[in-house]
């Protein structure tokens, strides 16, 4: 794994955690998803930067590799 690659694997694995704890409290959601932007940012450039975007079976096979139970789309 090429170190662009696994700092979006990396970014993506924390958005997807913000996202969790964004969203655990449907009432509080909406106070905490303007906190996403961030994340969003991080992991967009990262994913431009590896030269990853719109090859996502790539990025969840490099997803996978880091969390294993993190589940991706196929």
């Amino acid at each position: 794994m090429r170190d662009a690659e696994l700092a979006a694997a990396q970014a993506y694995v924390r958005l997807l955690e913000a996202t969790r704890a964004a969203l655990a409290d449907p009432d509080d959601g909406p106070l905490y998803v303007p906190l996403l932007a961030s994340p969003i940012a991080e992991a967009d450039g990262a994913l431009r930067r590896a030269g990853l975007c719109g090859n996502e079976s790539r990025l969840f096979d490099l997803v996978r590799t880091l969390r294993p139970s993190v589940p991706g789309g196929h």
